[in-house]
């Protein structure tokens, strides 16, 4: 599957109608995210059950700034339309493939139980 150009405007349909979608936000001055770039599309085309997107920063500054993206390349990743994982730094192949799998891994329902009770303890105080 090619990759999915994000950009504000198109941002909340991608991530809304995909349950499982990663995300990276790179600049095309960037040399780390020019080298993961191609690791970024390699590792796309073996997973064709998730959405792979890219937010070029340069151009979609206030996306990046929704996401406090202060360091690029950063990798997010969402399920379910909640952000799992978010961290600068371009993987190599092996570990980007194993975070792929924890993130499968994980058990939604207990993420969402997490996240509801994180929002229910933060309107309480």
């Amino acid at each position: 599957m090619a990759t999915v150009e994000l950009t504000k405007d198109n941002f909340d349909e991608v991530a809304g109608k995909n349950d499982f979608v990663i995300v990276d936000f790179w600049a095309p001055w960037c040399g780390p995210c020019q080298s993961f770039g191609p690791v970024y599309e390699e590792i796309s085309e073996k997973h064709d059950d998730i959405v792979f997107a890219k937010v070029n920063t340069q151009d979609e500054q206030d996306l990046a700034g929704h996401f406090q993206i202060r360091s690029i390349p950063t990798l997010m990743i969402l399920r379910d339309q909640i952000v799992i994982y978010a961290q600068p730094g371009a993987l190599m192949g092996g570990q980007f493939e194993e975070l792929i799998e924890k993130a499968r891994e994980l058990d939604m329902d207990e993420v969402r139980k997490q996240v509801a009770e994180q929002q229910a303890g933060q309107q309480e105080g």
